[in-house]
């Protein structure tokens, strides 16, 4: 066979070169930077929501399992099996739903890559920069598969169009290839990882529409598995390498007749390392569904404008057509949410929690905040009298924008009959208007201050900030025992 016919290499094979590549010749400043801001935000996120079931049911039960100790459990000073400490850690991310976005692929994927790296990372002494390097291409892989079944016509995944999870399908793998690198795998090995953990990766999202607290263990399952699927190779099994494009591989599998082997090799493929989908991942400020952000701010704008809630007649919420059924509707129940977790997924309730809200002051965060959403907040008269104000419509313009950005067009009808309207088309957060240090950080105190010692809990986001230069992860553990211990 001549030079010139020589086949392409598999899918597979090319992002377990690309991570061998990235493993040896490190990040460039600004992704190490992303990086370190997401494990940050992870962090936060995970000691916030300590406090819900899922992620204690989870704990309960590895330590049940038993095992060897290797992996620090985020707001304990236990310490699991590796992938025991990725299956907490994994579901605490993602408990509260608060955790990073990528669009319009519409993953999550720190929540499951970051713990699988973490457990691994500590596992087995990697360095901080070594944790990020890891990190970063575990992401990366997750997005581009994500990205590999997105239809612009359908404006979805396809994933999501078959009730499939995509986050944690896609994560498991992201997080077989971030363990494997550091594990210490060679390509061939890292083939053989992601092979692995194909069959691995599962989650359906029933849940999001009749209930059930399942979903959140989905991303703390994928990071076990990639952990578990880095192991195996380690230990000598092996996966196919044609196991993402192949006549029974992972697409096929989950995507059927939308499936097209040469879509999938260009989008989870081309210009690796030239490209990164990791820079196009959005942080939430906000702790409610990402679709109510952009109307979060343009009430917050309003509010800051001089518009008195008192004197609001009015409101028009307009937002792109596929988020209605989403955010508004059925209308009387998102103008009067059952619960603090049902207000966090309506338009009207978060318009109105964004109006009276206190940004800058301690425990608001950057505006909305947890207190936001308890079941007492609610039931407040005054949010409630302002929700019962909302109209929420479809905008042509948001529309137009959406997946790529979740906008959003807020206009006040005041008593003297006057209209004020703010227009937020890119999302806080976002790649075009980042969280700086500075409101990440503000984030993380926001979301940790009352888990433990406030001492603690600065050092903990000190030592993340420079994990970069760290020779391994002994401090960033010490660091979060101290915040466990209240220390």
């Amino acid at each position: 066979m001549t030079a010139a016919s020589t086949p392409q290499p598999t899918a597979a094979r090319q992002l377990a070169a690309f991570a061998v590549s990235v493993r040896d010749t490190g990040l460039p400043d600004e992704l190490r930077e992303k990086v370190t801001g997401h494990l940050l935000d992870l962090i936060g996120n995970s000691l916030a929501a300590l406090s819900q079931r899922p992620g204690a049911a989870v704990r309960d039960l590895t330590e049940e399992w038993g095992g060897t100790p290797a992996a620090t459990v985020i707001g304990s000073a236990t310490r699991l099996p590796a992938p025991s400490a990725a299956l907490v850690n994994g579901t605490l991310a993602h408990s509260l739903d608060f955790d990073d976005t990528h669009l319009p692929s519409v993953l999550h994927p720190s929540a499951s890559v970051l713990p699988a790296a973490l457990a691994t990372a500590e596992a087995v002494g990697a360095s901080g920069a070594q944790l990020l390097a890891a990190g970063a291409v575990g992401i990366e892989v997750t997005c581009r598969l994500g990205m590999a079944q997105y239809d612009a016509d359908l404006g979805n995944s396809v994933f999501f169009e078959r009730g499939l999870h995509a986050t944690a399908i896609c994560g498991a793998i992201g997080a077989a290839v971030a363990a494997a690198m550091l594990r210490g795998l060679d390509a061939d090995g890292i083939c053989s990882a992601i092979g692995i953990a194909a069959s691995m990766g599962s989650g359906i999202i029933e849940a999001n529409r009749t209930g059930g607290t399942v979903k959140r263990v989905h991303c703390g399952w994928a990071a076990h598995a990639g952990v578990v699927a880095a192991d195996m190779a380690r230990l000598g099994l092996t996966g196919p390498p044609t196991v993402l494009e192949g006549r029974f591989g992972f697409f096929q599998a989950f995507c059927g007749d939308r499936f097209d082997a040469d879509t999938v090799v260009a989008e989870t493929t081309q210009q690796l390392g030239e490209r990164w989908e990791l820079s196009r991942l959005f942080i939430k400020p906000y702790p409610c569904n990402h679709f109510t952000h952009a109307g979060v701010d343009a009430a917050m704008r309003l509010r800051a404008r001089g518009v008195d809630p008192e004197r609001i007649a009015r409101l028009t919420l307009g937002v792109p057509a596929p988020v209605l059924r989403t955010i508004a509707e059925p209308p009387a129940e998102k103008a009067r949410p059952r619960s603090g977790y049902h207000a966090a997924f309506s338009g009207p309730y978060t318009v109105a929690a964004g109006l009276l809200a206190r940004p800058g002051e301690p425990g608001h965060g950057l505006g909305v905040f947890h207190e936001d959403f308890t079941d007492e907040a609610a039931a407040d008269p005054a949010r409630l009298a302002l929700a019962a104000r909302v109209t929420c419509v479809a905008d042509e313009e948001c529309t137009a924008v959406f997946p790529h950005q979740f906008p959003a067009v807020l206009t006040a009808e005041l008593d003297d009959g006057t209209t004020v309207t703010e227009r937020v088309m890119v999302n806080r957060g976002s790649p075009e208007n980042p969280l700086d240090a500075t409101e990440l950080t503000a984030k993380f105190y926001a979301n940790t201050l009352g888990t433990g010692d406030e001492r603690a809990v600065r050092a903990l986001a000190d030592t993340v900030w420079h994990i970069a230069t760290a020779p391994d992860t002994a401090e960033l553990t010490r660091a979060l025992s101290a915040v466990a211990d209240g220390t």
